[in-house]
């Protein structure tokens, strides 16, 4: 059985939409997901998109459904604003290397006419 039918204790039929995303041994994938969606909508869910896209977003459900049992106010929006504040850190890291960098060539610059003035 799938982890989603060995969670709702129930036969997991050959056809079930589940077992492709939510395999025996990862049961905490199916439980997250259960918990935040039930499992109505996500067999709604994935029933209504076309095969080949229904692993990506599985993965996405339960990414949303992990960040939202962890947080239940931000969910992944906090994954998300924390990224970018990371983003936003090495650029302006970036911007004060690239600073530095010309700072640094410039005085190797003068220090080049300097000496060739001598």
């Amino acid at each position: 059985r799938c982890a989603a039918c060995r969670h709702l204790r129930r036969r997991c039929p050959s056809d079930c939409i589940f077992a492709p995303y939510f395999p025996a041994n990862d049961p905490h994938r199916f439980a997250c997901v259960h918990k935040i969606y039930g499992s109505s909508k996500v067999g709604n869910m994935l029933q209504d998109l076309p095969v080949e896209l229904r692993a990506e977003a599985a993965d996405a459900i339960c990414i949303e459904a992990e960040c939202r049992v962890q947080d239940p106010v931000y969910g992944c929006v906090r994954m998300i604003s924390l990224l970018q504040q990371q983003i936003h850190n090495a650029e302006s890291q970036l911007v004060k290397a690239r600073a530095e960098i010309a700072v640094l060539g410039s005085h190797a610059q003068e220090l080049r006419h300097h000496v060739q003035d001598i």
